[in-house]
């Protein structure tokens, strides 16, 4: 018997939960510490935070938010599934949005959950995930089908999954110049010259057909980078 493996008496599943709202995580705590093969054992404010408390172990299920400072859920998410291949994800969000359930797919994660819903699928979807088996809601299923759909009818093949429109890095620097950081801050965070901040910024612009700030910002929203 293995920890983290539900239905077999084994020791709980251990919890790493990541929201930038304390009350959420509070409730969410509660869900699931009222579970006896599910234990939160650590909590992190942003998913900077979250990485760092992951990769110094004892986890087995990492539940993130998207929106969240410094790194968003699907950005831990993407450097979690690289760096601890075994650890699973579970998306917690409020955002009923197609793009981001992709994205979440796309970074590794095994299930997305609304939390408008997650007082009755949020334990199910953390003992499936470990069960290293997909949780999805009933909107992301049509959105599957769709998908599936529309590249069977383009003849594009189903591998894939939609692209997004901007790098990694490029996302990086959008979220923090849309959180008001200059490139000198923002150089200093990802440890590269502010010269190269401004490079990638203004790819941002370009690729993106936008003229300033502002606009990066509106975007970062729309995008769940940040909260409005």
């Amino acid at each position: 018997m293995t920890a983290g493996t539900p239905g077999t008496g084994g020791p709980p599943i251990r919890v790493l939960l990541a929201d930038d709202h304390t009350l959420v995580r509070r409730g969410v705590r509660l869900i699931l510490d009222g579970e006896p093969d599910l234990e939160v054992v650590a909590e992190a404010g942003d998913g900077a935070e979250a990485v760092e408390k992951a990769r110094a172990g004892g986890i087995d299920l990492a539940v993130l938010d998207v929106a969240m400072p410094r790194m968003t859920g699907l950005q831990a998410a993407r450097e979690l599934s690289r760096r601890l291949p075994a650890l699973r994800i579970l998306i917690l969000t409020m955002y009923d949005n197609e793009q981001y359930f992709f994205e979440a797919l796309k970074a590794g994660a095994g299930g997305y959950v609304l939390k408008s819903v997650a007082d009755r699928d949020l334990v199910e979807a953390c003992r499936a995930v470990v069960r290293d088996e997909p949780f999805i809601y009933p909107g992301a299923e049509r959105a599957l089908v769709r998908s599936y759909l529309d590249r069977l009818h383009r003849g594009d093949g189903v591998e894939g999954l939609p692209q997004r429109p901007i790098t990694e890095r490029e996302e990086e620097i959008l979220k923090l110049v849309a959180e008001g950081h200059t490139s000198r801050e923002i150089g200093a965070l990802l440890h590269i010259s502010a010269k190269t901040v401004e490079r990638h910024r203004a790819n941002l612009l370009h690729k993106l057909g936008m003229r300033d700030r502002l606009e990066l910002t509106r975007y970062a929203i729309r995008a769940g980078l940040i909260d409005p």
